[in-house]
């Protein structure tokens, strides 16, 4: 059974689905999703090869490879990937720096990066990043692909847009007055019918509806409005043969600190991007699965010569918007890219990049969960500020910055409020815990204090113990430290836990730890303070410590000393 439950664990969810069972049906709204986001895919491949410092044919090669095996091989039902706007600054860095050779075996190695995560179980590591830091993260995705569409909504007259989210916005205030209008009627004609569809008849593919209206109508009226074909007029056909990049370990060694930066940001967007798909769908992805397949896509993407690639959380939203089922959309979506290259590129070019970006606005409308980001405003001023500040930096600074403190300070909230959790009560406890009635303070031996700790010691509050602790004053001659509430004890609270031992040793007091749990047991062996350890004394309960005690104050005549 186990060897089952880790089988099923690196199992492609494309196994899964098709030992469900996949009727033609299914293939139907598959392949009108894989079609659909093949569209939306095709001009974003070819402006983030462009923007990367690359060229569009990279990008292209990147959407048709890896996002085939990014599908083929995932662990998520509906996942989409290709090149992403998160890896346009490290791709430029990298091969500003290394060339593109350099690139090339930067993604090599972010791929073998990405399979020892998944196959180490690293992906499970996703689950701990909280909802204030997701939903942050997505939002802000959100507002950026809807910034970046903007221009080609508006047929602004821009030579370059700025990549930054301010500049960007500047950039375009002071363009208003170039507005295209027949541009603008495309966009908005475009996003009115997507809307309408969605509302009249939610099954009908309103994405690639509008796209064939709105081609149509550029086709026949001739109109003058930018497309695919005006924007990208010499589209390279087919694939490259696959081929290794230049190794020596000197340019390894080189590369090796962005290749991990490459594989770090490809899992977790990839993750992200399937927590946001389950979310959509009501699913749950394999993760270690996931950056297994993930691994794969961007070694054979450096293979072809294609840049880094990881799942696109715009696309795989547009995949499911679209209809998708099962991951042979996504890879149905590759083979139309594919096609598009090899034999449609005369019918792409009338595609209008106004129609585009009105689907991109509904995809960001629907990624940027704004129901859950009202609610979560509502939250305590921790979970606010977390939710804020990822989605700030997600949007003005970085997409890894903002994954990095937003997890940070979540962490450091929860610590805060774990911290707050646990109490350290001089004296005994209330009636009846442990089975005894003889805990209060006026019946305990002369020369004998108990501390009673409630939750886990761990760094937070630890220094609070010690602290505690150093207020006794005059030291006594026992000290009882009631552990069976600890569930955990970590390496700063052993090592408080060692120190107290040791003051207490100097100064003549014993210490006996009453109803200490399995791990922390586990923990004090490793500090020699177990049960077979010098300098304390361990007893299964409350009441036997008071019996052992009671013996050790009458056998000694010692007067206490300040504790320091």
């Amino acid at each position: 059974m186990l060897n089952d439950a880790r089988w099923t664990a690196f199992t492609p969810k494309l196994i899964t689905v098709l030992g469900e069972g996949y009727t033609f049906d299914r293939f139907k709204r598959d392949a009108i999703a894989g079609l659909t986001v093949a569209i939306v895919a095709l001009p974003l491949a070819m402006a983030l090869g462009i923007g990367s410092g690359a060229s569009p044919d990279k990008g292209l090669i990147t959407a048709v490879v890896a996002g085939f095996l990014i599908s083929a091989l995932g662990g998520s039902r509906a996942q989409v990937g290709g090149p992403t706007g998160a890896f346009v600054v490290v791709v430029f860095n990298v091969i500003a720096q290394h060339g593109y050779d350099g690139l090339l075996l930067a993604t090599l190695v972010a791929g073998f990066i990405l399979i020892v995560a998944g196959y180490a179980k690293l992906g499970a590591l996703v689950k701990f990043i909280p909802h204030p830091v997701v939903t942050g993260f997505t939002a802000g995705i959100a507002v950026i692909i809807a910034s970046g569409e903007v221009k080609d909504f508006l047929g602004l007259s821009i030579d370059k847009v700025p990549a930054d989210f301010l500049p960007k916005w500047q950039a375009y205030f002071g363009a208003l007055g170039s507005i295209h209008a027949t541009t603008l009627a495309i966009g908005v004609g475009s996003l009115l019918l997507i809307i309408g569809l969605r509302k009249v008849a939610p099954r009908v593919p309103g994405f690639l509806v509008a796209i064939v209206v709105a081609s149509l109508a550029v086709a026949l009226l001739h109109l003058p409005v930018e497309t695919i074909g005006s924007r990208f007029p010499h589209i390279p056909a087919g694939l490259p043969a696959p081929a290794l990049p230049s190794i020596s370990l000197a340019k390894f060694q080189a590369i090796l600190p962005s290749a991990f930066t490459i594989a770090f940001l490809a899992g977790i967007e990839a993750l992200l991007s399937a927590v946001v798909a389950d979310g959509m769908i009501g699913s749950r992805h394999r993760s270690n699965q996931e950056l297994v397949g993930q691994g794969v896509a961007n070694i054979a993407s450096a293979l072809f010569g294609g840049l880094p690639a990881t799942g696109a959380i715009a696309r795989t939203a547009t995949n499911i918007r679209a209809g998708a089922l099962t991951p042979i959309a996504g890879m149905l979506h590759a083979l139309f890219l594919l096609l598009f290259i090899l034999f449609a590129t005369s019918l792409m070019a009338f595609v209008p990049m106004a129609a585009l970006a009105a689907i991109l606005f509904m995809v960001s409308w629907g990624m940027s969960e704004h129901q859950r980001f009202i609610g979560l405003l509502r939250m305590p001023n921790g979970d606010r500020a977390v939710l804020l500040l990822t989605f700030g930096l997600t949007v003005l600074v970085d997409l890894t910055m903002a994954i990095a403190v937003g997890v940070t300070l979540a962490s450091l909230l929860f610590m805060m409020r774990m911290s707050e959790t646990v109490q350290i009560d001089a004296g005994g406890a209330p009636e009846g815990d442990e089975g005894e009635d003889i805990h209060q303070r006026d019946a305990l031996p002369a020369g004998v204090e108990v501390f009673r700790i409630d939750g886990p010691v761990f760094f937070g509050i630890a220094n609070e113990l010690l602290d505690t602790l150093r207020r006794m004053g005059q030291t006594p001659k026992v000290i009882i430290l009631r552990m069976r509430r600890v569930p955990l004890l970590d390496a700063s609270g052993t090592t408080t836990i060692a120190e107290i031992v040791h003051r207490s040793g100097a100064a003549g007091a014993q210490i006996i730890l009453s109803g200490v749990q399995p791990q922390p047991l586990a923990m004090l062996d490793r500090v020699r303070l177990g049960r077979d350890g010098a300098g304390v004394i361990h007893a299964e309960s409350f009441p036997e410590a008071l019996r052992i005690a009671a013996s050790i104050v009458n056998a000694t005549n010692a007067a206490p000393t300040a504790l320091n």
